[in-house]
């Protein structure tokens, strides 16, 4: 299930590095005493959509928006509450409507685009902690990895399913994004994921890659 949440236009300038702003009102909606907490995140985020830049900042537009997908309908019950009862976000933004998409259906094989840069991340033998990028071999196994990890959480069939960033795309980047102290270097490369389609399905609700908790891993189908 997917929230596509309409936004009122700004009252301030809106920081380039949003990310943590949105990802407390994004846990504020899902409320302070939740179960979501030190579990694997069965959910993903979009960043601020149709947004324009300027040289302090991003502002919205009428037509920003963003969304927030769910593997558990319950719990997009709570934060449609949540969004009821405090729909201020930051920067004087406010959520003005909430349009409700049931999960669509999918092929064995599906694209998509990013709404949130995927983060891949790994600690390594020596303590620190490596991101992987779209240009590292080692990075479609571990997506891959990840997503097998939830759908075994959520008590799925993980046989079958592949992840795998689009080689042939013109244009990938990676995007340094600072979440408190952390630097973390993000991918932003459509991917492909074959498999069988509720698989497919899942991963459209729950992101792709790590930190999908906190905005990074969105997708949406070209």
């Amino acid at each position: 299930m997917r929230l596509h949440i309409k936004l009122t236009k700004n009252t301030e300038i809106i920081p380039f590095n949003y990310q943590k702003l949105l990802t407390g009102c994004v846990h504020k909606w899902i409320g302070e005493n939740n179960s979501q907490h030190g579990i694997v995140s069965l959910y993903s985020f979009s960043w601020l959509q149709n947004v324009k830049p300027s040289q302090k900042g991003l502002n919205l537009t009428r037509d920003s928006h963003m969304f927030f997908s769910f593997h558990e309908s319950e719990l997009a019950k709570e934060v449609i509450k949540g969004i009821l009862k405090s729909p201020e976000m930051f920067c004087g933004i406010k959520v003005r409507d909430v349009l409700i998409q049931d999960t669509p259906e999918f092929f064995d094989h599906e694209r998509f685009y990013i709404t949130s840069p995927i983060l891949i991340k790994r600690r390594l033998e020596d303590g620190n902690e490596k991101h992987y990028t779209y240009e590292d071999e080692e990075s479609d196994e571990l997506m891959t990895t990840t997503l097998k990890t939830k759908l075994r959480e959520a008590g799925m069939d993980d046989e079958g399913v592949r992840v795998y960033f689009d080689k042939e795309y013109s244009n990938p980047k990676t995007k340094i994004i600072s979440y408190g102290k952390i630097r973390n270097k993000a991918n932003i490369c459509p991917v492909f994921i074959e498999g069988a389609p509720e698989q497919i399905a899942f991963a459209w609700n729950v992101g792709l890659g790590n930190s999908t908790g906190v905005g990074f891993g969105s997708i949406e189908k070209y």
